[in-house]
């Protein structure tokens, strides 16, 4: 054994595992710290393609702006609902298969950041055409918002439903 350790084989292999064990850590560490922290760039990122994805009715990209652990209350006129992801989806589905022309606006304001998530005041204006009338939905909501693979995604909803 004294002969092995005599060579330096056994050294610079260990040498060599242990700069690379310690290359992959930072890399971990530098990685997992830039995936943990919310902007605000990542909140007006996920405005902006659900704007995108609702007005080009893909259930697809919405459903990657969704939290699988999602909770979405509404209140309407004294009632009210929580849908988790999937009632979230079937909704929007259902709402995009009986309706023609919809549009979709979406402002996020007072946005307030604590490491991987965002609390945030967003609007929402949908319209749409459903047996020859145009219907018009706002809603105010106090979101947060999550990390999830690098973007943010919706987690909570607190929302306030009119109909115009």
């Amino acid at each position: 054994m004294k002969q092995f350790w005599g060579t330096g084989l056994l050294a610079l292999l260990l040498k060599s595992v242990g700069i690379t064990a310690v290359v992959a850590t930072a890399s971990t560490v530098s990685i997992s710290a830039q995936a943990a922290d919310m902007t605000e760039a990542l909140v007006q990122n996920y405005a902006a393609a659900m704007k995108a994805s609702a007005n080009s009715q893909n259930i697809n990209q919405v459903a990657r702006l969704v939290s699988d652990d999602a909770l979405i209350s509404m209140s309407r006129k004294g009632k009210s609902t929580s849908l988790d992801k999937d009632a979230y989806l079937k909704l929007l589905q259902n709402s995009w298969s009986n309706t023609s022309n919809y549009r979709y606006d979406i402002n996020v304001d007072n946005v307030v950041i604590t490491g991987g998530q965002a609390k945030a005041n967003v609007t929402t204006n949908e319209s749409w055409v459903k047996d020859g009338q145009r219907v018009s939905f706002v809603t105010t909501s106090r979101v947060t918002l999550t990390l999830s693979t690098g973007n943010a995604v919706l987690l909570r909803a607190v929302s306030q439903v009119a109909i115009n």
